[in-house]
């Protein structure tokens, strides 16, 4: 059987230290093939075979040392708990008199202060010390045991120093190291908080109830009873509580949550509508075809968590750092202790720089400085209405420097439209427009619904005996007159001259459209008409933009040379491969790396179904509409077909680069600096306990700035 994800919520880490050693246990497991942990978020993403049971999995977490849940899906994760306010106001309260004697107060007994530091190191401080015994028993290291070794070997000095009549104590230092760390926490979890804004967004765009209709009763209902078939009623200013198809009614609806599209679209009988999205002034009645997790708003916030709970390579690479930063630091420590006892320095003094080194070397940092980041990106992403599926493409979507583009659909609306319609001699404008209209009022085609468009609110005749044939055309009677509508091909096949028209025929070939004949049963030609697809209002200008930024772009059609020579024109794209199959996408794609420097990369922008090959060849696959198939293919999916969205995705890769750059050199920094000072006395161990506090929160704090982040104007 093939293998399956789960996610679990792990409590209890606290480092990187952490998720090496929670990715480890998971990773023993028979059956789990692989395992992935995100700090950030904590949680576990699991692909497991299905001999491999949730107790197993459960069980492995607890034997590392912390606690797992399954998480059900649809359901949000808990947000990071910021509510230990008051642990930390009273951790300051019992610190603050042992601080007095550094303001000129007079120092406190030593039985008052072991008394006011025991309940903040021992009783708040209890945590550390017990993750930090679970990590040992484990056979590991993490941030709590470099606390707890660091905080009780303070205590127990003071201790030691008063039995022997000393008045060097160190009580204010276990106590104060504890608060700040307590304190650094709380913060780290209030700014978390921040980066899963996006997501709860999301989540709140689905309401809680929806108005069902049965038969002429409306009856509101909790949206889990809502079933496929059923009619939703959506009153004006409503939120649609589920995918469906409207069935009555029109109005503008605003999707710019789900799709980052400012402006509300029309929607009326036939067309479908998402959940999520704000009805305008029309009262729609709704047929339901998806609800719950299978809705589009729902695979989306799985996407974008997803997406968060994956890791980039530079992540897997502070990962193995990680795994090793907690041993080294402990001989850091020891080879401290050492230097100065042998220096003469005495134990004490040796101790306390030691506990210093303890202190200040927390891995905190580095494990948020890229998770925390790639949360708001991702979420940043969505709200622009670009969805990321795979957070590695959103790392590399940077070093994209040759991009292929789709021509259908992607760079132009994908629906043709009649651009001509030139009558033979003797036949009006009008009358072939309404004749050709008659003979496809039928048809579901994409030329003939031009066709009808083209001639909407006139009055048709009918048409009857309509015949299609098969890569030839259509015929049917009309008006008394046999009616033939078809390829050029087929005319020549049925002896009709169509050399009066052949240069105007030449001229919309050469421009790239596709031309049609009509012509009677007994061979009299009676015009042609001439269909293009029209490119989309802001191709040029992104294409403009790419170009600008120095990526080369390539148009990659299966349409036929003419059309796509046109468009590419048309927007400046000077390598156009036309004539392209679907099956053979994939190698050209593959062939454009070809000539490219180290670590630049290919982009494929397609929309996702007959080019999911190609953009699965690509370094970064961008697809541009919603289906299931182009979420699962491409790397990213842009949610509206704006093809202006690719530069915007490129240019927020690059600020989130950025942004991860600057918290791995943050969370390097602190401990490159910092660890040396402490190991030569220049760092006592409250300033040790307040650097290190300060590196978590200003790694989140940075990450949280990017939510500023605001594209290039158009």
């Amino acid at each position: 059987m093939a293998n399956s994800e789960l996610t679990l919520a792990v409590e209890g880490m606290t480092c990187a230290s952490c998720v090496a050693r929670v990715e480890r246990a998971l990773g023993q497991v028979p059956g789990v093939s692989a395992a992935s942990v995100n700090l950030a978020t904590e949680q576990a993403t699991v692909t497991r075979a299905a001999s491999t049971t949730d107790e197993a999995l459960r069980a492995a977490v607890q034997r590392a040392g912390y606690a797992a849940s399954v998480v059900v899906d649809d359901t949000p994760p808990a947000a990071p708990r910021s509510d230990d306010g008051w642990k930390v106001a009273l951790a300051a309260a019992l610190s603050l008199p042992l601080l007095l004697p550094m303001f000129g107060a007079p120092m406190l007994p030593a039985a008052a202060q072991a008394l006011l530091a025991a309940p903040v190191v021992f009783g708040l401080g209890g945590r550390f010390f017990r993750a930090g015994w679970k990590a040992l028993r484990a056979g590991a290291g993490n941030m709590d045991l470099l606390v707890a070794i660091g905080t009780g070997a303070a205590y127990g000095l003071s201790l030691w120093q008063w039995g022997r009549g000393s008045h060097l104590l160190y009580f204010e230092s276990a106590a104060v190291v504890i608060t700040l760390v307590l304190l650094g926490k709380w913060l780290e979890a209030r700014a978390k908080r921040g980066t899963l804004a996006a997501l709860k967004a999301l989540r709140a765009l689905r309401p809680d109830s929806a108005t069902v209709l049965k038969g002429d009763r409306a009856e509101t209902v909790p949206l889990a009873r809502v079933r496929v078939g059923d009619r939703v009623q959506v009153k004006p200013g409503e939120r649609v509580p589920v995918d469906g198809r409207v069935l009555e009614g029109a109005s503008h609806l605003d999707e710019s949550l789900l799709t980052g599209e400012s402006l509300p679209v029309a929607r009326g009988p036939g067309e479908r509508v998402t959940g999520g999205a704000v009805n305008g002034e029309g009262l729609l009645v709704v047929e339901t075809t998806a609800v719950g997790a299978e809705t589009t708003l729902a695979r989306i916030v799985r996407l974008v968590e997803s997406a968060q709970a994956k890791k980039p390579a530079i992540q897997q690479t502070v990962d193995r750092i990680s795994a090793v930063f907690v041993p080294v630091v402990l001989v850091i420590a020891l080879v401290t202790f050492i230097g100065w006892w042998l220096g003469g320095a005495g134990a004490e003094a040796a101790l306390i720089n030691a506990v210093s080194v303890l202190v200040i070397a927390c891995p905190c940092a580095l494990g948020l400085a890229t998770p925390a980041t790639l949360m708001v990106g991702t979420g940043l992403a969505a709200q622009r209405g670009i969805l990321v599926r795979d957070a590695q493409a959103l790392e590399v979507m940077r070093d994209v420097k040759r991009i292929a583009f789709d021509k259908t659909g992607t760079l132009t609306m994908g629906q043709p439209r009649l651009v001509a319609h030139e009558p033979a001699h003797g036949v009006g404008a009008d009358e072939l427009l309404r004749l050709a209209a008659a003979l496809q009022a039928g048809s579901e085609h994409p030329l003939a619904r031009a066709v009808t468009r083209a001639a909407s609110g006139w009055v048709l005749p009918r048409a009857s005996g309509i015949l299609a044939v098969p890569g030839r055309g259509l015929e049917g009677e009309v008006e008394g007159r046999r009616l033939r509508l078809g390829s050029t091909r087929w005319m020549g096949e049925l002896g009709v001259a169509t050399n009066t028209l052949a240069a105007r025929a030449d001229m919309q070939t050469a421009a790239g459209h596709s031309v049609s004949w009509l012509a009677s049963a007994d061979g009299q030609l009676l015009g042609l008409l001439a269909f293009g697809d029209q490119l989309k209002p802001e191709a040029a200008q992104a294409i403009a933009r790419l170009h600008a930024a120095g990526v080369q772009t390539v148009l990659l059609s299966g349409d036929n040379t003419h059309a796509a020579q046109a468009v590419g024109h048309t927007l400046g794209i000077a390598d156009v491969r036309a004539e392209v199959l679907p099956g053979d996408k994939a190698k050209v794609v593959a062939s454009l790396r070809d000539g490219l420097g180290p670590g630049e990369r290919v982009a494929m922008v397609g929309d996702g179904i007959n080019d999911a090959p190609a953009l699965a060849a690509a370094d970064v696959g961008i697809a541009m509409s919603s289906t299931d198939v182009a979420m699962e293919t491409a790397g990213m999916t842009l949610l509206r077909g704006d093809v202006g969205l690719v530069v915007e995705a490129r240019e927020l890769s690059r600020a989130v680069s950025a942004r991860i750059r600057q918290n791995l050199f943050f969370a390097f920094i602190y401990n490159v600096v910092g660890i040396p000072l402490a190991a030569l006395g220049f760092l006592s161990p409250v300033w040790a306990g307040g650097a290190m506090a300060l590196s978590s929160v200003s790694v989140i704090g940075n990450a949280l700035r990017l939510k500023r982040w605001r594209p290039p104007p158009r």
